[in-house]
């Protein structure tokens, strides 16, 4: 079982920067992929960014240029640093875990953390 724990949401103005932090914890799992994705009021959750253990990101067009995902490895933790956030980015933002076991691949998710971006 893994466990996820988000921090670094918060209230900033349009323009601004924050840096969002997910830690994997548990024993025995082989995390093959983390990210985030977020879900604003009224819409459906979306990926923002992931990034693969071997260092292979996606991310989502919205977000190219200002939001950048990265990874420690010995740390099992993702961040994410946004900055030249816009009032369209506010959201739910929940990390997420891909745990592979075998021909089996799980998902993990975090509680959230709310990211609202005040114009």
């Amino acid at each position: 079982q893994v466990q996820l724990v988000e921090s670094g949401g918060g209230l900033v103005q349009a323009g601004g920067s924050l840096r969002l932090s997910c830690a994997a914890s548990g024993s025995g799992f082989s995390i093959i992929a983390m990210g985030w994705y977020r879900q604003a009021p009224g819409q459906e959750r979306e990926l923002v960014a992931s990034i693969t253990n071997r260092g292979s990101t996606n991310v989502a067009d919205s977000v190219k240029g200002r939001f950048t995902i990265s990874r420690d490895n010995a740390k099992n933790t993702v961040y994410l640093q946004m900055n030249s956030l816009k009032p369209e980015d506010t959201a739910l933002f929940h990390c997420n875990a891909q745990e592979k076991r075998g021909p089996v691949t799980l998902n993990y998710w975090g509680q959230g953390t709310q990211v609202t971006v005040s114009s």
